[in-house]
């Protein structure tokens, strides 16, 4: 039976589940156990337990203070939950970038959409192109890149990846990193981008 103290009744179960599974991953993600989330939102280890189960729903109040211990807005909480329409992209509609002096070609397949953390970009880069980058957009930045056609050198600080068509690298950016076709062939690639949260 669910426990209704101090608690909301839930208008969308679907909704009150994906709050619960955000919860979750927030507190994972900063390395806090209950205990610690506890002491710093002034909530209860067992409520806040209860509450990422999808066992009870959480109070304005409540959320008021989770949104404050992770630093984050209510709003802002509330949007990465809700349910967002499908968005349609058709090829002709997808934002494609140029640099004819590096050789490098971006299309956005999935650029950023309000309430999605990951794009997915296809990257072509023409034999013997370099593009090397000082420092990320954003510390901690996930990646998942695969190789589809040629050969690429992905450089992340010191250490050189050396992939081949069908290799596939998922990394976190922290510092200096660059690309690289060595080969004779343009390297054609997908890569989905994940902004830290």
């Amino acid at each position: 039976m669910r426990n209704t103290t101090d608690t909301e009744a839930p208008e969308d179960p679907a909704l009150e589940q994906r709050l619960a599974q955000r919860l979750a991953a927030l507190r994972a993600a900063a390395g806090w156990s209950l205990d610690e989330l506890a002491t710093r939102s002034g909530i209860s280890r067992a409520t806040l337990s209860r509450l990422e189960r999808a066992e009870t729903s959480p109070t304005a109040s409540l959320l008021n203070r989770l949104c404050a211990a992770h630093g984050l807005t209510m709003s802002r909480l509330l949007a990465d939950v809700e349910s967002a329409p499908a968005r349609h992209l058709p090829a002709a509609q997808q934002p494609l970038w140029q640099d004819e002096a590096s050789g490098f070609t971006r299309r956005m397949l999935a650029p950023p959409l309000a309430g999605f953390a990951t794009e997915l970009i296809e990257g072509r880069l023409k034999p013997g192109a370099r593009i090397a980058y000082e420092h990320p957009p954003l510390p901690g930045l996930e990646q998942h890149l695969w190789l589809i056609a040629g050969r690429l050198n992905l450089h992340l600080g010191e250490t050189v990846h050396e992939l081949r068509a069908g290799d596939s690298l998922s990394f976190k950016l922290w510092g200096p990193s660059a690309f690289e076709v060595p080969g004779a062939a343009e390297a054609r690639y997908l890569i989905a981008i994940t902004n830290p949260r």
